[in-house]
């Protein structure tokens, strides 16, 4: 490009195009200079920053420009910075340097030159778009066109408009029809550039019976075109749609043409399907949109040209109305807005352009026969030969067609989760729409709600295919993570109704509806102190699912839970995420149940602990003192007397037991701390407890010291598990659904996998079953070994077995 810039004949147009490559390279450039680097020092004075001193050079103005353009370094990465920009691109940003600089020329050079400028552009448009003898308005809001448009029309209709103005709209009011699938706000924008009141539109209702719910419905706006004649009001102009802002249907234009032509209404079409008209092949319903009165088109987006404006052609035959209503203009600097365009025009020529919207109706289409293959997504399409917008969605339906989802039962949905069924699945498509965006970014996916579908996904390729470059390998890619997607979607919508059934069926539990998660749900425990009518933050309750959250996550399971204040207040709640894999949704809330219990137990016996600790220390310093007051009685006086006392032991011992204190502080559970006469032990063994039996109780030691227990250790009994809970073979993860009896076993795998459930059960069910079967067993054909016998009778006679004596012999001193 630098060989063909030395050949121009200007060295002003030449040194323009150098400085532009120069400056779009350096602006696209990632690497930026600070102003330590450039060696910038900034002098202190009145005007801060660049004006200082005698000015800044161009390299570092781009500079300046570039830091501003890309923020600091420590933002946030965001989308990508600048869009793809090629050699066409750069035409673009050349044109609008061009018209600052053409409009240096003298007025007759100017005038003429801005003339052929439009002309050619407004000719070159009005062939490819198959427009015969039509005029053209370049300009930049994609509104504006419009604006002026119904500008044009009141001046046609109301010949007195010049001269009286709004007056003469007293007696006979325009309407303005729009459709009910029109983009939002475009109304509002007409009656505020007109000066209209809001009565003046009318919105036109689409099909509900027969054809497209996003096309306006034609008998219907007949009915309303007569009744508005009979009221005395004039009906002006109708807005057709030749796709439609959010699923790009087609409006019938034919016969929308024919009933304007009928009432004498000006037909003014939009949408992105007008760049099918470049095509071989165009659908009847957007060819007709050729024989309307206006159009209104956007070239840039659809190329994926910068700054290039947007266009609306028209037909009209008096040069003085289109000068009234700003369509035309006598200055040649409106004139070159139409430069940058008429630049890269040239550039693409006629094949480019075609190629270009050519392309991005192939990869439509390639998206559109891909999907009808895929289970679960339903094609929200009008006519599959003209649409280059594509529309879909995850649906709730589950055919049985598909044999891998079979083995995964359905739970049974009530009536009013039929109706949270919409509910969902748009919930599931808002997120299957963010993956699928952050997974292929090149498809220019978006997200949007439809008031009779729900939430969708656009593929509108038109609109983003020559900006982001998307290819075909970008489509089957899209596709390919769509099918990776389906399995995750179809077993989160399968556990939504079981979980929030077995949610409602656990106490202390609320399932809580919230319609933007996308997860298998959202639950909520309801902790002793909650204030239910409150929707304040509850710092108790957002302890609680803190730790709750911290021991989910601890299991190491497939699910991922997170906290979060609730749909409707700021309680804390917890969120379940995306389930890959069939999971049991009755062992998940039994767990989450359970363990938020133990937490807000094990908080309140932390807060209760000392005071109960103290009252019991009391209790059996008490009763001790009691028993050591009992046992002097009971030894009499004379043994108290050191030398005296010590002759009578000798003679005649005392077989006393010792006689301590047990601090239990539940009923449920075994031995705590041990409180004995010489000195207080304690040793402390807890379980979350209740508020029934948080005081604890005290018990006399004499059953540990008549069993010799205390010698030997207190075996306490393993702690009780839950109902529902189930035994896993190794390696298998939490919350994980039994596959036995399940036909997704293979016949050769069946065997063992239940064998191995069987032995985990087996060896989970206690030492006291392993020793009752051993023996059983052994002692089976006649009575149980002599061996055995005497050791349980001198168990139970208290007498020592030969074998033990080494350990039972201990002396009072040691005892206590």
């Amino acid at each position: 490009m630098d060989a063909s810039l030395e050949k121009i004949a200007d060295p002003t147009l030449a040194e323009m195009g150098k400085n532009l490559k120069e400056a779009v390279k350096m602006l696209e450039d990632s690497q930026r200079r600070t102003e330590e680097e450039n060696g910038k020092k900034l002098i202190s004075g009145d005007i801060p920053g660049p004006l200082q001193g005698s000015g800044q050079d161009m390299v570092s103005i781009l500079q300046l420009v570039q830091n501003l353009m890309h923020g600091d370094e420590d933002e946030e990465p965001q989308s990508p910075r600048i869009q793809n920009i090629g050699e066409q691109g750069h035409m673009a940003l050349l044109g609008h340097s061009l018209g600052a600089y053409i409009s240096t020329l003298d007025k007759e050079k100017l005038r003429k030159l801005t003339t052929r400028i439009l002309s050619d552009t407004t000719l070159w448009l009005c062939r490819i778009f198959r427009y015969e003898n039509g005029c053209a308005y370049f300009h930049e809001e994609e509104r504006e066109g419009l604006a002026k448009i119904c500008r044009l029309a009141i001046h046609s209709r109301y010949e007195d408009f010049v001269v009286d103005g709004f007056n003469v709209l007293y007696n006979k009011k325009p309407v303005i029809y729009l459709s009910a699938a029109a983009r939002p706000g475009l109304g509002q924008y007409l009656c505020n550039q007109l000066g209209l009141p809001f009565p003046c539109l009318c919105r036109v209702p689409c099909n509900t019976v027969f054809g497209s719910q996003h096309q306006m419905d034609v008998a219907f706006l007949e009915k309303l075109i007569k009744d508005d004649i009979e009221r005395g009001r004039l009906p002006l102009l109708l807005v057709a749609n030749a796709g439609t802002a959010a699923v790009g249907h087609t409006d019938k234009i034919g016969r929308l043409k024919e009933l304007c032509e009928q009432y004498g209404i000006w037909l003014h079409v939009e949408g992105v399907n007008l760049a099918t008209l470049a095509l071989g092949y165009v659908s009847s319903s957007v060819l007709a949109a050729a024989k309307c009165d206006s159009m209104t088109m956007t070239p840039g987006p659809w190329l994926g040209l910068p700054a290039v404006p947007a266009v609306t052609l028209y037909k009209h035959d008096d040069p003085a109305l289109t000068l009234v209503a700003g369509l035309t203009s006598n200055k040649p600097t409106d004139k070159l807005r139409a430069l940058p365009l008429w630049l890269s025009l040239q550039y693409l020529g006629l094949d480019g352009f075609v190629e270009r919207i050519k392309h991005a109706c192939q990869l439509s289409q390639r998206l559109q026969e891909s999907l009808k293959k895929v289970n679960y997504i339903k094609i929200l399409v009008e006519d599959e030969l003209s649409s280059p917008v594509v529309v879909f969605r995850f649906f709730q339906e589950l055919p049985g067609s598909d044999p891998v989802f079979k083995a995964v039962p359905v739970p049974n949905m009530t009536p009013s989760g039929v109706g949270r069924e919409r509910h969902s699945c748009d919930a599931l498509n808002r997120w299957l729409g963010e993956q699928l965006k952050q997974l292929v970014p090149a498809s220019g996916l978006t997200v949007m709600d439809l008031e009779a579908e729900g939430t969708c996904l656009r593929f509108s390729p038109l609109m983003t295919a020559a900006v982001l470059g998307t290819r075909g390998e970008d489509v089957d890619q899209l596709v390919a993570c769509i099918e990776s997607k389906l399995p995750v979607l179809c077993c989160t919508l399968q556990l939504r109704e079981e979980f929030k059934q077995e949610v409602e069926a656990t106490a202390g539990l609320l399932y809580v509806d919230d319609p933007n998660w996308s997860g298998i749900g959202v639950v909520r425990y309801e902790h002793a102190n909650d204030d239910k009518s409150s929707l304040k933050s509850d710092p108790e309750g957002e302890n609680i699912h803190a730790g709750l959250l911290k021991k989910l996550n601890e299991l190491e399971s497939d699910l991922t839970f997170k906290i979060g204040p609730e749909y409707k207040s700021m309680k804390s709640c917890l969120y379940v995420g995306m389930a890959s894999d069939n999971v049991d949704a009755a062992e998940l809330v039994e767990t989450i149940a359970a363990t938020a219990r133990e937490i807000e137990e094990n908080s309140r016996l932390l807060e209760n602990m000392t005071e109960v600790v103290r009252k019991g220390i009391q209790e059996a310093q008490v009763e001790l003192q009691k028993a050591s007051e009992e046992r002097l009685l009971e030894e009499g006086v004379l043994r108290q007397i050191p030398v005296v006392g010590s002759v009578l032991n000798w003679f005649s011992p005392v077989q006393a037991l010792q006689k301590g204190r047990t601090f239990n502080l539940t009923a449920a559970r075994k031995q705590l701390p041990t409180l004995h006469s010489c000195h207080h032990r304690k040793a402390m063994r807890t379980r979350p407890l209740s508020r029934a039996d948080s005081q604890g109780s005290l018990e006399s030691t004499e059953p540990i010291y008549v069993y010799k227990a205390q010698g030997a250790g207190v075996t306490l009994p393993p702690t009780p598990s839950g109902s529902r809970t189930k035994q896993r073979l190794p390696g298998q993860k939490p919350f994980k659904r039994s596959l036995r009896g399940s036909d997704a076993l293979s016949e050769t795998s069946s065997v063992s996998h239940i064998e191995d459930l069987e032995k985990v059960e087996r060896l989970s069910s206690g030492p006291e079953q392993i020793t009752l079967e051993a023996s059983s067993t052994e002692g089976h054909p006649g009575a149980p070994s002599p061996q055995h016998t005497d050791q349980t009778e001198a168990f139970q006679k208290g007498v020592p077995h030969p074998e033990d004596d080494h350990s039972q012999v201990e002396g009072p001193e040691s005892l206590r």
